[in-house]
């Protein structure tokens, strides 16, 4: 414990911790009270401010003031400016966040759909080529029956029936490459 009669100094000169322990055990409670208030009832940061704030005066052991009220002043100056610097430190840096629901929101990016593509015209290449044509007439270049047949050269009977034929085969042939239908 610090002697009111033994300058600091003195103190630090008779070993590192003797003026570490002295400062901790006189000035402890009130310090602690202090930099809780600073730093708005966060008991951690209070904590290592207190820490920071010995280890600054056993840094500077030699020139501190003795006097029991200046000593006093000093570490609570010292401490309230570690306080500070530790919110400007906070406010120069974006806030750290965890991992929100947008990050976790899958977004699209048209592989689904390629993949998809890529599935259908292999399925319509097993087709035989009557069959792939009428498709192509009807379903893809949105022509009627009558004018795909007109475009085929076979009556309008006979597109409906490869139509109707093709799309049975391509179901299968869907279902076999593992798409629902």
């Amino acid at each position: 414990m610090t002697r009111r009669d033994q300058p600091v100094a003195a103190n630090a000169a008779g070993g590192d911790s003797t003026l570490v322990t002295a400062l901790y055990q006189e000035h402890r409670g009130a310090l602690f009270g202090h930099v809780l208030r600073l730093t708005g009832g966060d008991q951690q940061w209070a904590e290592d401010v207190v820490q920071e704030t010995l280890f600054r005066a056993w840094r500077n052991a030699d020139k501190l003031d003795d006097a029991p009220g200046l000593l006093r002043a000093w570490l609570f100056t010292v401490a309230r400016r570690i306080v500070i610097d530790g919110r400007r430190s906070k406010g120069a840096r974006p806030p750290e966040t965890e991992a929100g629901p947008l990050e976790m929101v899958a977004v699209p990016d048209g592989t689904d759909k390629a993949l998809s593509a890529m599935v259908v015209a292999e399925a319509l290449r097993s087709l035989s080529p009557e069959h792939r044509e009428a498709i192509l007439q009807t379903y893809l270049k949105d022509r009627t029956v009558n004018e795909a047949a007109e475009v085929l050269g076979v009556p309008p009977g006979t597109v409906k029936s490869r139509v109707y034929y093709a799309l049975r085969a391509l179901r299968r042939a869907l279902q076999d490459r593992g798409m629902t239908t």
